[in-house]
C-alpha cells in the first residue's frame, strides 16, 4: 500500500477545504438572494396592506359609519401560548422575514372581513335605499293639495285627503319613487287610470288620475323610471297626480319621504 505524505494529503485536504468554501458561499449567496426575493415579496404585501387600509377608511367614511365600527388602523388583536420549536432562536433573518410575513398574512385577513363584512353592508343600505320610496314622483309639477284634512272640492265638506296631490300640463312624467314591481295597472272607482307598485318592507306607492299609464301588472320598475302620463281621470277637477304611499297598508303622509330625498 502506497504510503501517503503528509505534504500530499494537506494539499488535497485543502483543496477540498476550498471547494466546500466555494460552495458554501454559494449556498450563502442563494440564501440572500431568496432573503431578497421574500423581503421585496414582503414590502409588496405591505404596502397592499396601507392601500388596503385606505380603501378601508375611505369606504367608512362614506357609509358614515360610528367611530370605531370598523379599524382600518390597527392591527389585528393576536394572543395566545406559544412553544419555541427546539433549535430555533427566532432571530435569525429568516425567521423575522417569516414571522413579519404571518403577520401580514394576518392583517390582510383581518382587512378581508372586515371589506367583506363593509361590502354587505354597503350593498344592504344601497337596495334598501333604491326601494324605500323617496324619489319625486313627477318630472315636473307642484304640489297643490298636502295630505290631511281639507274641504272636499266637489261637496264643500271636510274630508280626509290621503295623499299628495301635484298639478302639471297633461301628458307630464309619472316617474316611479322607488325601485319596485308593479301590482295593479287600471282604473279604479275614484282614482281614475292608476297605478299601484310594490317595493318591499311594507311600502307600496299609488300613482292616480293618469291619462294613461305605461307600465302592466307584473313589471319590475326603477326609481325615477316613467310608468304613466299625468291625466285628470277618476274624481279630479282638473290636471295632476295624486300620490300616496302606504306602509303596512295603511296611508301615511308622502311629504316626508320626498323632502328625506332632498
Amino acid at each position: 500500500m502506497a504510503e501517503t505524505r503528509p505534504g500530499s494529503a494537506h494539499g488535497v485536504w485543502q483543496t477540498q477545504l476550498e471547494q466546500q468554501s466555494r460552495e458554501l458561499e454559494g449556498l450563502r449567496a442563494q440564501a440572500h438572494e431568496h432573503l431578497d426575493a421574500l423581503a421585496h415579496r414582503l414590502a409588496q404585501m405591505n404596502a397592499h396592506v396601507i392601500r388596503l387600509d385606505a380603501l378601508g377608511q375611505r369606504l367608512t367614511g362614506m357609509a358614515e359609519l360610528e367611530d370605531g365600527e370598523f379599524d382600518f388602523t390597527r392591527a389585528p388583536g393576536l394572543g395566545g401560548p406559544e412553544d419555541w420549536l427546539a433549535g430555533e432562536s427566532g432571530r435569525n433573518e429568516l425567521a423575522d422575514v417569516l414571522r413579519m410575513i404571518d403577520e401580514l398574512e394576518t392583517q390582510l385577513q383581518d382587512r378581508q372581513t372586515q371589506l367583506s363584512v363593509l361590502e354587505d353592508l354597503l350593498l344592504d343600505r344601497n337596495l334598501r335605499a333604491r326601494v324605500q320610496p323617496e324619489a319625486r314622483p313627477v318630472a315636473a309639477g307642484w304640489i297643490s293639495s298636502r295630505f290631511g284634512r281639507r274641504t272636499d272640492p266637489f261637496t264643500g265638506r271636510p274630508a280626509m285627503h290621503r295623499g299628495l296631490d301635484f298639478a302639471g300640463r297633461p301628458g307630464t312624467e309619472i316617474l316611479s319613487a322607488g325601485d319596485g314591481v308593479v301590482i295593479f295597472a287600471g282604473s279604479r272607482y275614484g282614482y281614475g287610470r292608476m297605478v299601484e307598485i310594490n317595493h318591499g318592507n311594507g311600502y307600496v306607492t299609488r300613482y292616480a288620475h293618469n291619462q294613461e299609464n305605461l307600465v302592466e301588472v307584473g313589471d319590475t320598475v326603477r326609481k325615477g323610471q316613467v310608468i304613466g302620463l299625468m291625466g285628470s281621470t277618476g274624481r279630479a277637477t282638473g290636471t295632476h297626480l295624486h300620490f300616496e304611499v302606504l306602509l303596512n297598508g295603511r296611508q301615511v303622509d308622502p311629504l316626508p319621504y320626498i323632502q328625506a330625498r332632498r
